[in-house]
């Protein structure tokens, strides 16, 4: 008996050192993360029963000085603590701080290249009269615990008693800042032929989310890095010269004080068209006399908007105004708008943006997730493209595709991060990249394809083989937007990104197991705050797969891809082609058989080929001679070495 277990002892010993010599990859299809749930967050990536987050309302009251281009005015801003914390202090975003000379932004600027459109006015930030908390007035803080404190772009209002769970405390500021003439390429000041149109964002103090995950989120605002905001209702009022026209996210509330009876019905009849209504007119914008029935004193236009994150608006007297109806799939209405100076209109231009406007929105509405807000408002102005709920900044000089262009991908950002609230500041990818993605499809879909553009083999090449990611210096998607090399935000936030998408649906996971997935995601966090591992847990477990294998190589590692084939063998019917993987990143396989009557057959290997290893044997059965094997035929993987994924017999 002793010999015997001696000699199976050995056995086993001989065998595991064996198996031991063999490569093994389970490093890469480990989980990509242990997450067991909790009450607040399930593992299979839905809010859990105990899930919170804040509430921030607001009440806002400004005045536009159009010649000394000043905002100022109050907000008062009720925040509740849905959380189980007691809260002794509480921190607020004072984005317009970045525009100043000393601002932790403007001294982080790199010199050149595309970071140049993040640097702005450099005499901007916020000047504060006031600052309440429970209408009991708050001293400037000397080091008690009694007061505020502004650190560059974040205020902290330190609690005399602390802000208990399920209870609420009012916030009233005073405040003003100087308009940025460019401000960070988020809003601004467009001179066109005949006046400005002013575009403003980030205008008001606004709360910092505090969430599960990190607490007090208060990274400072540097410029590159965009928002993180809570979720609340808006109540707003904004003056302005009475010759002025303002266009605002949410919905008009007073529009018998500020509008013309003409305009009024015009906008009503524009609300049930399908083809656009001019409101205001190429000939009568510009001209007051034609738009404003009181030219002189000044006008207070009156705004709403319920369950979102931020609200932005623009003003001008010189602007033409358009809109149409969008039909949503519930049967509910929504209105595409469109404010634009008279030079750029046309139907190479502005003429058709409330047309491009209108299309994405209802594709999305359909594909995803149905557009919650009652307006869609696309602003032309100095902005490149910038997005905020219900109403996009896009440069006022883009034409046809790229106008369209623009358009599209900023109306598809009210899905993500407006509608699916993940933190922009942190993970750029979250709301880029998803929003490129969902671009690709919308872009098919316009017009008939109008605009279309494949993300295969083109976009691969242009974008993923680019001289940022054959650089040994080549970032992952998980960069922090204001950490990554400027020259490749585009790159790691936007394309590639978009491209894993892409991947996961049209080669992984096919269209109907993504698509139930990706729409379970948008539906469980609608105006919460999802985390990456969030978005990962969900595609997992409602796709049934544990993709970590993807996320590890393809989100996390900064890898390539590179497929080869090592060799074919044939003996009678029976082929063996062996492949390799070269690289860190796996992939499934798709390959071409060509006979030598030429009859093509396509053999697809699921992913799983590689867990025990890099070199794999497919066996596949053939009546002909082979004469040619190619890997990735279609060219839809961004395989780095495209010389070794073909063979043909000699």
């Amino acid at each position: 008996m002793s010999k015997l277990l001696y000699l199976i002892g050995a056995g086993l010993l001989s065998s595991q050192i064996a198996l031991a010599q063999l490569p093994s990859n389970q490093r890469i299809f480990d989980p990509i993360h242990n997450v067991q749930g909790n009450t607040y967050r399930t593992a299979m990536g839905t809010p859990a029963e105990n899930y919170w987050q804040n509430k921030a309302d607001y009440n806002i009251n400004v005045e536009l000085d159009e010649d000394k281009k000043m905002l100022a005015g109050t907000v008062k801003i009720v925040y509740t603590n849905n959380s189980p914390h007691a809260l002794n202090y509480i921190w607020l975003q004072l984005d317009q701080n970045r525009f100043s000379a000393n601002s932790r932004g403007e001294k982080t600027q790199q010199v050149g290249g595309d970071n140049d459109r993040y640097r702005g006015a450099v005499d901007g930030g916020y000047a504060f009269k006031k600052v309440k908390a429970n209408n009991a007035e708050i001293a400037q803080a000397t080091g008690a615990n009694n007061g505020y404190i502004v650190e560059d772009t974040r205020m902290q209002i330190r609690l005399n008693a602390p802000l208990m769970p399920k209870t609420s405390i009012t916030l009233e500021l005073e405040y003003s800042f100087k308009i940025p003439d460019f401000g960070a390429d988020r809003m601004g000041i467009y001179v066109s032929e005949k006046g400005n149109i002013f575009q403003l964002a980030q205008w008001y103090p606004r709360m910092v989310v505090y969430d599960d995950i990190k607490g007090w989120n208060t990274d400072p605002y540097l410029g590159a890095g965009e928002f993180y905001c809570e979720y609340g209702d808006f109540d707003y009022a904004i003056t302005v010269p009475a010759s002025h026209i303002v266009v605002a996210s949410g919905e008009l509330q007073n529009p018998a004080e500020v509008l013309t009876p003409t305009q009024i019905k015009r906008y009503d009849e524009a609300k049930k068209s399908d083809k656009t209504v001019e409101i205001i007119t190429k000939d009568e914008a510009g001209d007051v006399t034609k738009t404003r029935p009181t030219a002189t004193g000044k006008k207070t236009w009156k705004y709403k908007m319920l369950s979102t994150r931020d609200i932005a608006w623009a003003s001008s007297k010189v602007a033409m105004w358009d809109a149409c109806a969008i039909n949503l799939p519930s049967g509910k209405k929504s209105v595409a708008q469109s404010f634009y100076p008279t030079e750029v209109g046309g139907k190479k231009g502005w003429g058709r943006s409330t047309e491009y406007t209108k299309g994405c929105v209802e594709h999305y509405s359909k594909m995803w997730f149905e557009y919650p807000y009652p307006t869609a408002v696309n602003v032309a102005g100095v902005v490149g493209g910038m997005e905020y709920p219900g109403l996009s900044f896009c440069d006022a000089k883009s034409q046809e595709k790229d106008l369209w262009g623009v358009t599209d991908h900023e109306f598809g950002h009210n899905w993500f991060p407006m509608i699916v609230g993940s933190n922009e500041r942190r993970h750029a990818w979250m709301d880029e990249g998803f929003n490129t993605f969902i671009n690709h499809y919308s872009s098919k879909a316009f017009n008939n394809g109008e605009y279309k553009e494949e993300m295969t083999q083109g976009m691969i090449w242009s974008f993923y083989v680019s001289p940022q990611l054959k650089s040994d210096k080549r970032e992952s998607i998980v960069t922090y937007p204001d950490i990554v090399q400027a020259q490749a935000l585009g790159m790691t936030a936007y394309f590639k990104p978009a491209l894993g998408l892409y991947y996961l649906r049209e080669m992984i996971l096919g269209q109907e197991r993504f698509d139930y997935a990706f729409r379970n995601y948008i539906k469980n966090w609608a105006f919460k705050h999802p985390t990456p591992n969030d978005f990962f847990n969900a595609m997992n477990s409602a796709a049934g797969e544990d993709l970590s294998w993807f996320w590890r190589g393809w989100f996390y590692g900064t890898g390539m891809l590179d497929q080869a084939i090592n060799d074919v063998t044939q003996k009678g019917d029976e082929v063996i082609i062996t492949i390799e993987n070269k690289s860190e990143v796996v992939m499934p396989v798709l390959m071409e058989i060509v006979d030598d009557k030429d009859q093509k057959t396509m053999v697809s290997l699921p992913v799983e080929i590689w867990q025990r290893g890099n070199v794999w044997k497919a066996k596949v059965k053939s009546a002909n001679t082979i004469k040619k094997v190619t890997l990735n035929p279609n060219k839809m993987l961004p395989d780095l070495k495209a010389d070794n994924d073909v063979w043909e017999k000699k």
